[in-house]
């Protein structure tokens, strides 16, 4: 363990050996967590920081998930184009690696620099439903807390497919990211944002991607139309896509992993590569925490059950960020934390029901960024619609997108035809992770899609694509 007590946090040696009282217990050292420890601290309450391993201090998303990941994008799209794929790969995984160590180290010392905060490097799980003990080899300390915060985040899924265990090719994100070695040949499973945020990534350093998806089509909360584009973009960056594919099993032979599937007419395919990435989903992380001791009930995926204020069923006990079940963004963790303190601090008013227009961002090049209702969402309201959808290259009126080289990609607006209040909006395009925040925005302060038409933006700027999208709505 590390940092077991400082000169403001006592540990007494009780019956059961080390003891640590405190006011606040968090368990994983994820965004909300994180904030919530250091405001609580700031403010006086004597804080047990808990994180298993010291490679995740700061949590998933700078350590496993969203910065690694992003930096590799970026390395992916600015590299030079001279030098050979794998070496680029190498210096942008040895600078990803430094970046991380980097803001991994801020992060611990934003905590371990505060009085009233204790960082402790071990498993906890519950002993009763204030109490938690925490192991680290043959130390043990037992964490007493008024209020407790599960914040342990979600892991890679390896479901039971023949050999998907067993081979020694297969990776999961967090292990591929671990690599400074790019995959020749990199077979991704899974249709969803990070299946095809890896293989678009890893296609653009060279390796030669196949993705086998599942479904009818990949990304499928998405329009038709969407998916379409988003399709031909990952096909001419060398992407070979297959959907309807349902893989039977996994073997090694002679050096690689050979995957088989069958196509969606039932025909037996395979294909070989050096590495397989299982991208099938994440399942919140609630193993070994001794919920049931707790009387902490879970729902059948094993995420904490929680209500709109993000109580478990235990009311002095939260569950925040991705191990609650809900959306797995850091953002939203962020105000998972901005719930409970309100709970503990404020007049307990805001619950997760406030939130709205919440987007989500999916970063192959060029970015995919969505805010509310896809068209096929909106239609099944049985409202009246109108949609505008508009290629990014025939927006004559925004030359960004041809400034910077990338003048592809699609996008819509979905509007309600008697309120002109927006529904939702879709960019596949340059710059739409930055740009859906101001459609965001607008849609949760009452901006209509006339004022959005009518608006002044810089330019060029993608925001300025407004001007243009707006003002070709049709109805439906």
């Amino acid at each position: 363990m590390t940092d077991l007590a400082d000169e403001s946090m006592t540990v007494r040696t009780g019956d059961a050996g080390p003891e640590l009282d405190v006011d606040l217990a968090v368990v994983g050292f994820g965004k909300g967590g994180k904030t919530l420890a250091a405001t609580m601290a700031r403010r006086g309450a004597r804080v047990a920081m808990i994180e298993q391993s010291d490679q995740m201090y700061g949590g998933t998303c700078i350590n496993i998930g969203c910065v690694p990941t992003k930096a590799l994008v970026h390395d992916a799209e600015n590299g030079a184009a001279d030098v050979p794929g794998p070496d680029r790969y190498r210096r942008a995984a040895e600078r990803t690696d430094a970046l991380t160590t980097l803001l991994r180290g801020k992060n611990f010392a934003m905590l371990d620099t505060l009085d009233t905060v204790t960082v402790i490097t071990g498993t906890a799980a519950f002993a009763d439903p204030h109490t938690l003990v925490v192991r680290a080899g043959a130390d043990t300390l037992r964490v007493t807390a008024r209020t407790v915060v599960v914040n342990t985040g979600a892991d890679p899924e390896l479901p039971p497919l023949p050999g998907l265990r067993e081979s020694e090719r297969v990776v999961t994100s967090t292990q591929l990211l671990a690599r400074t070695e790019r995959p020749d040949e990199l077979v991704v499973l899974g249709g969803g944002y990070v299946a095809v945020e890896f293989a678009a990534m890893h296609a653009a350093f060279g390796a030669r991607v196949t993705l086998l998806a599942r479904g009818p089509r990949i990304l499928r909360a998405e329009d038709d139309d969407v998916v379409a584009t988003a399709g031909e973009i990952l096909t001419t960056a060398g992407v070979t896509v297959r959907t309807g594919a349902t893989v039977t099993g996994i073997e090694d032979v002679d050096g690689a992993a050979v995957v088989h599937w069958t196509d969606a007419a039932g025909d037996r395919q395979t294909v070989r590569g050096d590495t397989v990435l299982a991208a099938l989903g994440r399942r919140p992380h609630t193993a070994g925490l001794g919920l049931d001791a707790a009387g902490i009930k879970t729902d059948e995926r094993g995420a904490v059950v929680v209500d709109e204020h993000l109580r478990t069923t235990q009311p002095h006990v939260y569950a925040i960020g991705d191990v609650n079940g809900g959306p797995q963004y850091t953002y939203v963790s962020l105000d998972d934390y901005r719930v409970v303190l309100d709970h503990l601090t404020g007049e307990g008013r805001r619950t997760t029901t406030d939130r709205r227009a919440v987007a989500s961002a999916l970063f192959m090049t060029p970015p995919l960024a969505r805010v509310g209702l896809t068209e096929a969402e909106a239609r099944a309201t049985g409202r009246p619609l109108l949609v505008a959808t508009r290629k990014v290259a025939d927006m004559a009126t925004v030359p960004r997108a041809r400034i910077v080289h990338d003048p592809r990609g699609v996008m819509k607006a979905v509007v309600d035809a008697e309120t002109d209040q927006i529904l939702g909006v879709t960019m596949l395009s340059h710059d739409a992770h930055e740009t859906i925040n101001t459609v965001a925005l607008a849609m949760r302060h009452g901006v209509t899609a006339s004022e959005m038409r009518d608006e002044i933006y810089t330019h060029p700027s993608m925001t300025e694509a407004f001007n243009d999208l707006f003002a070709n709505l049709r109805p439906v």
